[in-house]
């Protein structure tokens, strides 16, 4: 699959998953999806995505830190499926 297509993927998932209130086309690759400044998401929306991403794409969200790193953004999100397709561990 190639990058863009995974990102629009990502951002249908996050859509469908959060039942967002907004189109998939409005969330771009590198805003922010929690804070104010971003989509504002919430802890359990964290949940949500940890469980969405184990099931779709077998990325492990395993600590805060790769929490921090991998629920970042879309473009975020994209380079751990990306990083878990090529080998190593997200």
């Amino acid at each position: 699959m190639d990058e863009t297509a995974l990102r629009n993927e990502i951002r249908s998932m996050l859509v469908e998953t959060l039942m967002l209130p907004i189109p998939a086309g409005e969330i771009t690759d590198e805003r922010p999806l929690f804070g104010p400044e971003g989509l504002g998401l919430d802890s359990v929306d964290a949940l949500q995505l940890v469980v969405a991403l184990d099931k779709k794409y077998g990325v492990k969200v395993t600590d805060r830190e790769v929490a921090t790193r991998v629920l970042g953004s879309v473009s975020a999100m994209a380079r751990a499926v990306a990083e878990k397709a090529s080998g190593p561990a997200a």
